[in-house]
């Protein structure tokens, strides 16, 4: 069949210029269809393959997933919480390549085993709230958990709680992965604006890195809670906006006093 169309290709490059009624444009249009035909036909038979050979090793470690399951079952039952956890990360691999069952199962075991296992810095995900959260708000002059504010694109990340000082503003940010070791960061160009003064830009993170850099989120429905860091907001301020640019992240009519 490609042999054929190539064929075809290289003789109309050759027939139909010939005819004088056929212009150049005529014979390029012509060959670029066909071999644009040709190469849909390609990609389309690659992804067959793909599929074919995604559906068979998809059966072939059927029987894997199910014993490093039924592993980490017991070694849980027996609190057995490293060798648990190791199983069920053997096994979340498996399910994010494959999708035997719900993924989300599988994270909040990895993530219930990360307490338990004493490996609380491992992740990243929701249980590294105590790298981002103060011990003492009490300095602050507004502190708002789950603020209310205007987002019409962003759906997994959201502002978990801001906190306003006379030396910063301090937005503590909570996003959730939706695909297998996401590549998590924040860009330089982030800024506020309050309704009493001009923009104002980032200043520090925590628990993030900047880009090009990224933090690695490993499985589909772990958390990560991080800051963004700002100068303060004038005293007057009674709502902000958060903006990123070039990105979904606009955080609009936050409210700060």
């Amino acid at each position: 069949m490609k042999k054929s169309l190539l064929l075809f290709a290289l003789g109309l490059a050759t027939v139909m210029p010939a005819k004088a009624q056929w212009t150049n444009w005529n014979t390029t249009s012509a060959i670029s269809g066909v071999f644009g035909v040709l190469n849909h036909s390609i990609e389309s038979a690659e992804r067959k393959k793909a599929m074919e050979i995604q559906a068979r090793e998809k059966i072939e470690y059927e029987q894997t997933f199910k014993d490093a399951m039924e592993s980490a079952r017991d070694y849980e039952g027996g609190e057995y919480w490293d060798d648990a956890l190791t199983k069920y990360e053997e096994a979340a691999k498996l399910n994010c390549k494959y999708g035997y069952t719900d993924q989300m199962q599988i994270t909040r075991k990895i993530n219930g085993l990360y307490v338990k296992a004493g490996r609380t810095d491992d992740g990243p995900s929701i249980l590294n709230n105590a790298k981002t959260i103060l011990p003492d708000y009490s300095g602050y002059r507004y502190v708002r958990e789950n603020p209310v504010y205007v987002n019409k694109k962003v759906t997994n990340t959201k502002i978990a709680r801001i906190a306003c000082s006379s030396t910063e503003t301090r937005l503590e940010m909570e996003f959730e992965s939706s695909y297998v070791n996401f590549g998590m960061y924040v860009r330089g160009t982030a800024y506020i604006k309050g309704n009493k003064g001009g923009k104002l830009g980032l200043s520090g993170v925590e628990n993030i890195t900047m880009a090009p850099a990224e933090t690695k989120i490993p499985w589909p429905g772990q958390r990560l809670r991080f800051v963004l860091i700002f100068p303060p907001l004038p005293d007057d301020a009674t709502e902000f906006d958060f903006i990123v640019p070039s990105s979904e992240w606009k955080f609009k009519d936050i409210r700060c006093k």
